[in-house]
């Protein structure tokens, strides 16, 4: 399997409410009623964006939108719901969850009026996109063909590695304070965080994904406890095991493949979502769009 995730019974829920999904902080506040002053106009606004002006507010080309909106909209999460002034475009849900995921913005309230709609239309929005997107992962997230693999290979071994399909790494995704066991998310960068642990190629393409575990872990546990690792282990020699340390020092591949991701998709500077298995799919959904935008260059 080329993604996984790792999250305690004690941190997730099987609820998938509204909200569950968001921050307690002026939930009440958001879902007032209240007629409140809004961008009427954005959408049209945006169907006047060229490529460029449309990958500055969204972080993809405006083929992936819409090819995004054809997937969501045979999906059962579409079909199956309808706001209480009638359904929003799947094209349109996909703008507004690309802008959320794109920007780390001041509030949720913002999102929403930009794209004059409720806060809860927006909760409801970024979880059901967030869940879609993530499960396009067993088509995204692959490991390379013969031909990718090989391609791969010539790069490191210009640099002196033989035989390397990958540069693998963990990175902290910025979290709020969780309600269950806030100590182990405590990483030793004195902030909240839960880990991913990623394998990209030469082109910055995610090629494995395992995402779930707290903040406080240490890179190493998180690999020995990945389907990858077991998956290695049957594979490697001792030898191999001590190259792959000398490898270490070509991080920068991977640092690279995950700066790119949070450049792109701002939320996971700090994102924003509750439940630790809501931010999973979240992170999940984001290394998609990063596979499809990589591929689209």
């Amino acid at each position: 399997m080329d993604f996984e995730f790792f999250y305690s019974s004690s941190s997730s829920s099987s609820s998938s409410s509204d909200d569950d999904f968001f921050l307690d902080s002026d939930d009440e506040a958001y879902l007032e009623d209240r007629k409140r002053p809004k961008n009427e106009n954005y959408f049209e606004t945006v169907a006047r964006y060229n490529d460029l002006e449309f990958m500055e507010h969204f972080r993809v080309r405006h083929h992936i939108a819409y090819d995004l909106a054809v997937h969501f909209e045979g999906s059962q999460e579409f079909n199956e719901t309808t706001g209480g002034h009638g359904k929003i475009t799947a094209y349109n849900q996909v703008l507004i969850f690309l802008w959320f995921a794109g920007h780390l913005t001041a509030s949720f309230r913002d999102v929403a009026d930009r794209f004059c709609i409720t806060i809860s239309s927006l909760f409801r929005i970024v979880r059901r996109l967030t869940h879609v997107i993530s499960y396009m992962a067993s088509t995204v997230i692959t490991w390379q063909n013969e031909h990718e693999k090989q391609r791969t290979r010539d790069f490191f071994q210009i640099k002196g590695f033989s035989n390397v399909i990958g540069a693998i790494d963990g990175s902290h995704i910025h979290i709020d304070k969780p309600s269950s066991d806030p100590d182990s998310y405590y990483n030793r960068k004195k902030f909240f965080s839960i880990h991913m642990q990623a394998v990209c190629d030469h082109k910055n393409k995610i090629r494995s994904v395992f995402i779930g575990f707290p903040g406080s872990v240490h890179d190493a546990r998180v690999f020995r406890r990945s389907p990858l690792a077991a998956n290695l282990e049957t594979l490697w020699s001792r030898r191999q095991i001590n190259f792959n340390r000398t490898l270490s020092s070509y991080w920068y591949v991977i640092e690279h493949c995950f700066g790119l991701l949070k450049q792109k998709f701002r939320q996971l500077y700090h994102c924003k979502l509750r439940k630790i298995e809501h931010i999973a799919h979240f992170i999940r959904a984001c290394c998609v769009l990063h596979n499809l935008a990589i591929d689209d260059e």
